[in-house]
C-alpha cells in the first residue's frame, strides 16, 4: 500500500482503498486479519485516528469486522462484495460517461465495441 500525501484523496481513504486492493489481490485472504491501527500508523506515519477513519468505513461496508481483543478481519464474501462494487463504480465513473459522449459524437455501439476490442489488442 502506498499513501500519498500530496494527492487530493484523503489519506483515510487512500488507507480504505489500498486495504481493499490488498484484500482483491489476495494478499489478505477471507478471514485473515489484517494489520492493526498502531501498524498501519506506524508504517505510514500517520495519525492512528486517520487509520481508525479508513478501517472503520471497511467496517461499515462489511468488508473487515472486528474480533474483540484479537484484531481486524476480512468477512466471508468480501471479494466478491468489493468486486461488485468496484464494477459498479466502473460504470458510473466510465461506461455511462462513455456512452454519453458516443452519443453525442453520434458513435454507433457497434464502434464502440470495435473501439474497446482494439483497446484489448492494443499492447500499451
Amino acid at each position: 500500500m502506498i499513501i500519498n500525501a500530496e494527492i487530493d484523496k484523503p489519506i483515510f481513504q487512500q488507507i480504505k482503498e489500498g486495504i481493499e486492493d490488498a484484500i482483491l489481490s489476495g494478499a489478505f485472504p477471507e478471514e485473515s486479519q489484517i494489520p492493526s491501527i498502531t501498524e498501519i500508523s506506524v508504517n505510514y506515519k500517520i495519525n492512528p485516528a486517520t487509520a481508525l477513519k479508513g478501517i472503520n468505513l471497511l467496517v461499515e461496508n462489511n468488508i473487515v469486522y472486528k474480533k474483540r481483543g484479537v484484531g481486524m478481519f476480512v468477512c466471508e464474501g468480501a471479494v466478491n462484495k468489493l468486486m461488485e462494487n468496484r464494477k459498479n463504480d466502473f460504470y458510473d465513473k466510465f461506461v455511462s460517461s462513455l456512452v454519453l459522449e458516443a452519443k453525442r459524437l453520434k458513435i454507433s455501439e457497434n464502434d464502440i465495441k470495435n473501439m474497446i476490442e482494439r483497446g484489448f489488442k492494443d499492447e500499451h
